[in-house]
């Protein structure tokens, strides 16, 4: 999340994502978490004026979410055609942040506003506004509950409907990273982009436990890098063990399958 804002200049970027992975494994965190990659089996575009926050493939639509003050939106689209569907632009005084949907509702959160709005998953309209308190970065949802990330190591959990709080859960090593973007995986586990690095932590909810750390750098030529911001961004392919990754301004989406090192 971080952004302009998440303009940290682009060799403090570099450096934070070289030495926080690095930290993490001198306390111990992650020495005997499985270490995985990210292998690339397709590309598609992906608008380089896109901010990315959250991504989310429902049936055929996938919806995107977008940060920035004044750039901030959601978008549905047709995942066969690329065709856009719906979109809704927020007041520029929202900074988005990510997007889920549960049942007849599309959930979009605010990074700093303390805001979430509820959408009609059709046309995008806004439906209601719920108050929360911190800061809004990454959301997905399973069952009968949504899973949100502040930027901390610990995950809260919210009724679909009413967005109240109804419990949290911290990550049992890891213990200072940034978690970001989600993505609840159909057999119950969930992905987290690790801000502001290329990996992505597979994580427990019920324990906390990290199940495994996965590094994907490396997506973009040194070329294509050239004005992007973090890796974030990331979709399950319903019915496969593939997933779509992406980044802030990115040019590319990647559809990807996690194998070990």
């Amino acid at each position: 999340m971080h952004r302009n804002t998440r303009t940290l200049a682009g060799a403090g970027l570099i450096l934070l994502a070289v030495l926080l992975p690095w930290a993490a494994g001198c306390s111990g965190d992650s020495d005997t978490t499985p270490q995985l990659r990210a292998q690339v089996l397709a590309t598609r575009p992906h608008d380089t004026t896109a901010f990315t926050e959250g991504l989310e493939l429902d049936g055929n639509v996938l919806y995107e979410s977008t940060g920035m003050k004044g750039h901030s939106g959601v978008s549905a689209t047709d995942f066969t055609t690329g065709a856009q569907m719906a979109r809704a632009d927020l007041d520029p005084q929202y900074f988005g942040e990510a997007i889920t949907r549960v049942g007849n509702i599309l959930w979009e959160l605010t990074w700093k506003n303390g805001v979430a709005f509820a959408r009609d998953p059709q046309t995008l309209a806004e439906l209601r506004q719920v108050r929360y308190t911190g800061e809004g970065w990454g959301l997905c949802s399973m069952n009968d509950r949504i899973v949100m990330s502040n930027g901390s190591s610990t995950l809260t959990f919210r009724d679909p409907v009413s967005f109240a709080v109804t419990g949290s859960v911290r990550l049992t090593s890891h213990d200072n990273v940034q978690l970001n973007s989600l993505d609840c995986a159909p057999d119950g586990t969930i992905y987290a982009n690790e801000w502001p690095t290329d990996h992505i932590l597979h994580i427990d909810p019920k324990s906390g436990r990290v199940l495994g750390d996965i590094d994907a750098s490396g997506l973009l030529t040194p070329a294509q890098q050239v004005g992007t911001d973090v890796l974030n961004g990331i979709a399950t392919l319903p019915g496969t063990d593939r997933f779509l990754l992406t980044g802030k301004y990115w040019p590319t989406m990647f559809e990807v399958r996690f194998v070990p090192e």
